[in-house]
């Protein structure tokens, strides 16, 4: 093995997140993390990869199930595994004075989804203050909400808690029996504080850092407008949908007021996975859409999962200059790559090839297809969002949603470069020919 096969960041990326994850499960495996002193590995191995997913899909209940002790690891897994590993790799070696050398600033860059290599130690400084800020001050919010109920201490660790896994898209809750925020559908506080960290989020980091310095560039770039842009219309235009599908039925006993809180948390939690209402309980044509907005995602560089919103916009306007017979994608007055729509298509083909291969598999054992397939779009764009078959799932569905859940972490995309990882191929041209198409 020569030493550019040996240096494969994809590779690196993903063996990372295998370690983080083994040290988790094998910490979920111990007699004092479990309430029954009896772990179960492959169900600590499953919330493991879960949580360091940011997904929130649990096979036991959370509350019930772990100790104190499972419940910090969880935490800890949620933070490392929503912000990067190679993030707090990099924040410790700056902290203890050491320099990064270009391949750890490449895997850094493949970690954080960036295009390039500019002021790359700067962006992960405003990333981590930034995160640590935003998670602070949603614990206090969460604090002041809970503590009249709940106490000081169970207050100080409940919002802590929910501060992290709302930031991270992570859907891991503590209240119990499966309920997730059911209990606070009615607090406006609750709803409107968890959201705004999920949607933080899942905006991305660097454009929570383009807009950190827009005072100093009066400018933002092509992607930040974009996942401003589509965040805000997929969540206003799925909260309308959703208000008007459930308003006589899942939100019937609600407020008018109440109606369009809930939709809004519905539709913004298309990335977190957290609930306000019973999701068995809500229409088909609600589930289908909720698939359809798990399925987008969030943004690139994000806790989010899903496909990305860019990922859509790119192949929309690709269709659009098909249609108007341009040569090139534009957007905005800006040309867009080939390179960036042939990536768009791969990541489109891939996301769908993980869906329709595990409803397949799981067809054999579960014969609801609609629960088969919302639990499948969930793991696979990192969500959390269950009708209830996570909990019924046997050993190989288990193991294939685990898988799933990775995958979908790490993305299809870096999962093949890692395969296909090798020395430049040389730069040969073959001759032009058309194929019939439609």
């Amino acid at each position: 093995m020569n030493k550019q096969t040996f240096f494969n960041p994809p590779l690196l990326l993903i063996l990372s997140f295998i370690l983080v994850i083994l040290i988790g499960s094998l910490l979920l495996s111990m007699p004092w993390a479990v309430q029954s002193g009896q772990p179960d590995y492959i169900t600590s191995l499953f919330t493991a990869v879960s949580a360091t997913c940011v997904t929130g899909l649990v096979v036991v209940d959370t509350a019930s199930h772990w100790t104190i002790y499972g419940h910090v690891v969880l935490l800890i897994l949620m933070q490392i595994g929503g912000l990067g590993i190679m993030t707090f790799v990099t924040f410790f070696a700056i902290l203890i004075g050491r320099n990064l050398n270009l391949k750890q600033k490449i895997v850094l860059q493949l970690a954080l989804n960036r295009s390039s290599l500019d002021s790359m130690v700067k962006v992960l400084k405003y990333i981590l203050v930034f995160s640590l800020l935003a998670e602070t001050l949603g614990a206090i919010v969460l604090f002041f909400s809970w503590m009249s109920s709940m106490g000081i201490g169970t207050a100080a660790w409940y919002a802590v808690f929910h501060a992290v896994s709302a930031f991270n898209n992570a859907g891991f809750d503590l209240f119990g029996n499966f309920q997730s925020l059911q209990g606070f559908v009615h607090d406006p506080i609750i709803n409107l504080t968890t959201s705004t960290l999920f949607i933080v989020g899942s905006l991305g980091f660097l454009v929570i850092y383009d807009l950190l310095i827009w005072r100093e560039q009066r400018e933002l770039s092509l992607h930040t407008r974009l996942v401003l842009l589509g965040t805000l219309t997929l969540i206003i235009g799925g909260a309308v949908l959703i208000f008007l599908l459930e308003f006589n039925n899942a939100f019937g006993q609600m407020t008018l007021g109440q109606k369009g809180t809930a939709s809004f948390f519905l539709s913004a939690t298309r990335t977190a996975g957290f609930s306000t209402i019973d999701m068995t309980q809500t229409l088909m044509p609600t589930q289908i859409l909720l698939m359809i907005l798990m399925f987008i995602g969030g943004a690139p560089g994000s806790t989010a999962g899903g496909i990305k919103i860019t990922t859509m916009i790119i192949l929309f306007s690709a269709m659009l200059s098909l249609f108007r017979n341009k040569n090139d994608v534009e957007i905005w007055n800006r040309r867009l790559s080939e390179k960036n729509v042939m990536r768009a298509l791969a990541i489109l083909f891939l996301a769908l090839s993980v869906i329709v291969i595990d409803v397949f598999i799981l067809s054999f054992f579960h014969t609801d297809l609609t629960k088969v397939l919302f639990e499948v779009v969930s793991a696979t764009s990192t969500v959390g969002l269950s009708l209830g078959l996570t909990q019924e799932l046997g050993l190989i569905g288990k193991l294939l949603i685990i898988v799933t859940m990775f995958v979908g972490r790490l993305g299809p995309i870096t999962i093949g470069f890692a395969l296909a990882y090798g020395p430049e191929q040389p730069k040969i041209r073959y001759p032009k020919d058309e194929i019939m198409l439609g």
